[in-house]
Order: C-alpha cells, then sequence, then structure tokens
C-alpha cells in the first residue's frame, strides 16, 4: 500500500458473536486454528496493515476474547447482539473524528492474506469508490450471501442465503463479508438498515443496496485463492480452515529448509520453530511453541507438546511425547518414552520405554538429566529427581533419588552398584 494513504484506514474487525452453530459455549473466535484462536490471525492480518486506528468490536463473553487483544487496538462492546450493521456502528462510534476509509473484517475469517487486503485497499481507494466488496466465485456458495448485479453487471445488493429464494441460490458470485467504506457514507446511512429479514437483525449487506438506489458508487474485486473466503460457521468449517492453515505452516517450513516426509499426516501447531535440515516423520504432533534445532530426526508418531524444546542433532523417534522438557544436542531418544517437566543434557541416550513420573498427584515435579547419562531401558524416573553427568541406570530401574555424577544404579528402587568409575 502506498505511504501517502497508510494513515486513511482505519480498520473495524467483528469479533462479537456466539457458537451457535458450532453448539459451543466458547466464543467463535477463540476457537483454536493450527492451536491459536483464530482470531489471533486476523489480528496479526492488520497489525502487517499499520491502519491508522483499529477497532475490535466484543460481545458474547467479551472478557475472555479481550485476553488477547494486544495493546494498541481499542474495543468497542455491542451490548446486544443485533447484527453486523449495529456491531459496525458500535465500531464507528469509537472512530469519532477520524476521515478516511474504514475497512470491516471479521474474527472469523482467519485465511485471508495481507496481499489481498492490500489489493481491496488500493482498488477502493485509486478508484475513488464509496464501498469496494471483496467478492469470490464458488461452485457450491452454500451458506455465503450472494451478490446481486442489474443488468449493467454493476453491483446492486446482497442477499443473504437464509434470505435468498431459489433463483438467488444459484448465484455463485459471493460476498465474503469484508467491505471496504468511505466512513462518511458509511455513517450517515447506517441509520437507514431494518430488520427485514428472518432473523430481525441488521445486516451490514443491506447497506450496498441503499448505497446502489443512492446511485453511490458501489464496486468489487473478486479474490483469487478462493481458500482465503472461506468464513468459520460450523465445526467442519474450522475442520476445513485447518487444513489450510496446516498446509501453509508446512509449506512455509519446507521453504525454510525443513523435510517434512508425508505433509498432509504431520500436525504441526501455529509458532513452531524448526531448524534446517530437520526431518519431520509422518503422524507427528507438534504443538504450539515448540522450538526444535537443526539437523533433528522427529518422529514417526511423534507427540511434542508445549514447553518443548529441542537442540541439533536430537532424535526423538517413535511413540514418544514430551511436554514442557529441554532437551540437549545430540541426545537420543529412539523408542517408546515419556519425558514431562525435564532437563536433558547433551549426549544423552535415554533407553525405549524410560518414564518421568513428574506428577505426584498434586503437583507436577522436575527431573534433572545432566549430559553424556545412559538410561537403561524401561527405566521409570520418580520426580524431583538429578542423574549426574555420566551415569548410567540398569534397565528396569525405578529411580526415587539424585544419582551422583559417574555412578551406576540398577534396581527398584534403584541402588547405587558402582561409583567414580571411568565413562565415555
Amino acid at each position: 500500500m502506498p505511504k501517502r494513504i497508510k494513515k486513511e484506514i482505519a480498520v473495524i474487525i467483528l469479533a462479537a458473536g456466539k457458537s451457535t452453530r458450532m453448539k459451543s459455549e466458547l466464543p467463535k473466535v477463540l476457537h483454536p486454528l493450527c492451536g491459536r484462536p483464530m482470531l489471533g490471525y486476523v489480528l496479526d492480518l492488520v497489525t502487517s496493515l499499520k491502519p491508522a486506528q483499529v477497532v475490535a468490536v466484543l460481545g458474547y463473553k467479551q472478557e475472555l476474547v479481550r485476553k488477547i487483544i494486544p495493546k494498541g487496538i481499542k474495543i468497542a462492546i455491542q451490548k446486544k447482539l443485533s447484527g453486523t450493521a449495529d456491531a459496525v456502528k458500535v465500531g464507528l462510534s469509537v472512530l469519532r473524528g477520524f476521515k478516511g476509509t474504514v475497512l470491516v473484517l471479521y474474527g472469523d475469517n482467519p485465511l485471508l492474506k495481507k496481499e489481498t487486503l492490500k489489493k481491496l485497499l488500493d482498488y477502493h481507494l485509486e478508484n475513488n469508490v464509496d464501498a469496494t466488496l471483496l467478492t469470490a466465485q464458488l461452485k457450491t456458495p452454500a451458506g455465503y450471501g450472494r451478490i446481486m448485479r442489474d443488468k449493467y453487471f454493476s453491483i446492486c445488493g446482497i442477499v443473504e442465503e437464509k434470505d435468498a429464494d431459489e433463483v438467488q441460490k444459484d448465484i455463485k458470485e459471493i460476498n465474503t463479508g469484508i467491505m471496504a467504506f468511505k466512513k462518511e457514507k458509511l455513517s450517515a446511512n447506517l441509520g437507514s438498515i431494518r430488520p427485514n429479514n428472518r432473523k430481525k437483525e441488521y445486516y451490514l449487506t443491506d447497506i450496498i443496496e441503499i448505497f446502489a438506489k443512492k446511485n453511490y458508487l458501489v464496486d468489487g474485486l473478486k479474490i483469487q485463492d478462493t481458500g482465503e473466503a472461506l468464513g468459520i460457521n460450523t465445526r467442519a468449517e474450522l475442520a476445513k480452515a485447518n487444513c489450510l492453515m496446516q498446509k501453509t505452516i508446512n509449506d512455509k517450513l519446507m521453504q525454510e529448509g525443513v523435510t517434512i516426509i508425508d505433509p498432509p499426516s504431520t500436525f504441526i501447531d501455529f509458532g513452531t520453530k524448526i531448524g534446517k535440515d530437520t526431518v519431520i516423520y509422518p503422524f507427528t504432533v507438534i504443538q504450539r511453541g515448540v522450538k526444535i534445532g537443526k539437523r533433528c530426526f522427529v518422529g514417526p508418531f511423534a507427540h511434542l507438546r508445549e514447553g518443548v524444546g529441542l537442540g541439533d542433532g536430537v532424535v526423538a523417534g517413535n511413540f514418544i511425547e514430551m511436554v514442557r522438557s529441554r532437551i540437549g544436542s545430540k541426545t537420543l531418544i529412539k523408542h517408546f518414552s515419556y519425558l514431562g517437566d525435564s532437563s536433558v543434557g547433551a549426549n544423552v541416550n535415554i533407553g525405549a520405554g524410560t518414564v518421568t513420573a513428574n506428577f505426584d498427584g498434586k503437583n507436577k515435579n522436575y527431573t534433572v538429566i545432566k549430559d553424556n547419562v545412559n538410561i537403561g531401558s524401561d527405566t521409570v524416573i520418580v520426580a524431583p529427581v538429578r542423574i549426574g553427568k555420566f551415569a548410567v541406570t540398569g534397565a528396569g530401574s525405578v529411580v526415587t533419588r539424585n544419582i551422583p555424577d559417574k555412578a551406576v544404579v540398577a534396581g527398584v528402587p534403584a541402588r547405587i552398584l558402582k561409583q567414580g568409575g571411568k565413562h565415555g
């Protein structure tokens, strides 16, 4: 977007709705998409545009949604959820004195791209349009409002599917909900909207017909990637959006030098950091905030949960689960192990079947395993415990107390068999 127009843009994000069709008590915009509330993607998108002002309109359980709204974004509360036009009116009340273009976005459109919105805004400003709609052509447009055009092919209105007749439902061009307006025209005409629809709500889309009847200039920009237009109203649409977002995340990681053997069976949350030349095997789940170094091998059937960090050259093999654990470089954890609340050093070998018993029924307890330790197969480590450098545990040991450096232990509970020997 040219620098000269940046200060003329304000954004209103509509994020007040319930999860009625999802049949959920959680606000719709907080439902997770690849490990992150869907509204988070919209907030990032808006921040990248660097508008003059941003207003988030909240409503249902607004105290929960507020928690993810960053500083610098104003909040307006829609006290009664009576439709999108009313929500925009609430948002405009915070933008008193602002003159320029108002971009209306929705908190449940997380797949939109910055480039698309820039094209919409540039088109709107360069052509001096009163209202510019982002539209899409869908083969199966069920669930979306249809774009109405007159005999001159000019946009003359939008009809929501629940209010459309059979002829109108056959229209393939749909409204994505994303619109740019001249602020003064928007403010002056919102009051003309009436709840003439079946739900008795005030639809923002009705303003397009009002504009057209006043001969205001209304135009549309058709989106190229129809996947961006996906709004999320149902669990099925959430699942579809999750697949699309997962592909975006996986593609970006592969472009950065990560090998993902089978992307469709690999589930990596937003915010995961993975180093170059790391290989991710199929049926691996990596949750948000995990950091993986270079030249690691992860999976297949691995589950890395929050708070996990792998150093360079780590092998986290099949049927591994980790949570809140840091693993040092060149450590091997190849089979059937659980590490929770742990700090593991470098060059450690974790034998098959090793478990850190980190929960005592009340507290999560911490395990420290220092460098160059060899943990025998089927060892159970009852936290809190510290295992010193170059220590060795025998197969089937149950470790219940600290082990000094270079000690060899075995048994249930594990006892020191040898101490101070040479290892490595």
